[in-house]
């Protein structure tokens, strides 16, 4: 009987293995990169987690039924800023558009700049609460001292009494939380400082 001829198995290059882990390990990467602003993004267009839709527009029916939007702000402790809202709460008809304001004022020895984040709770509302203008979207800068009165025109789209999770809500928390940016040191105040670094 004929001995059957043993196939041969090239053995896998080590290069082909490196290059193989490289890629995984960079794809990896990648999409961690990416993770955060594709929840973002998702969040956005879907309302989950309380974040709140920007609308270009203002809404084109208005309801009789009421709901009660109530205002929470918080600082960041990197922050020196007082900052509150000018009424805890209001009420208005669903799909009406309304005007809120938060005060901010820097209690700190000198110009600061923030950014807000902002969600809504009960976070199954977050898609149906609309921001047509916000101080959220820009950052703000305060001098020490300085005070400044920021208005948020807001609606909730009339959607919101014909899904199941969403029909029975009847007050929505609107919060804020201001955090620090921080600014790039300018140039000319870099060197200066490098010089002062080198002369001692």
């Amino acid at each position: 009987m004929s001995e059957q001829p043993k196939s041969k198995k090239k053995p896998v290059s080590n290069t082909r293995v490196v290059g193989i882990c490289l890629g995984v390990v960079l794809g990896m990467a990648g999409m961690s990169y990416a993770a955060v602003p594709l929840y973002e993004l998702f969040c956005q267009v879907t309302g989950y987690g309380g974040t709140i839709q920007r609308a270009e527009q203002y809404s084109d029916e208005i309801l009789d039924r009421k709901i009660t939007v109530r205002f929470d702000a918080n600082t960041s402790g990197d922050l020196n800023w007082d900052f509150k809202p000018l009424q805890r709460e209001v009420e208005l008809r669903i799909g009406e558009t309304k005007q809120a304001s938060y005060l901010a004022i820097n209690t700190g020895m000198s110009t600061s700049s923030g950014q807000a984040t902002f969600n809504v709770t009960p976070q199954s509302a977050g898609a149906y609460f609309n921001k047509i203008e916000c101080f959220c979207f820009t950052e703000t800068e305060l001098a020490s001292g300085d005070s400044l009165e920021m208005p948020v025109m807001f609606f909730v789209d009339p959607e919101i009494v014909n899904a199941p999770e969403t029909r029975n809500i009847t007050a929505i928390t609107l919060s804020y939380t201001f955090f620090p940016l921080d600014k790039e040191e300018p140039v000319a105040s870099a060197t200066v400082l490098e010089d002062e670094e080198k002369g001692s």
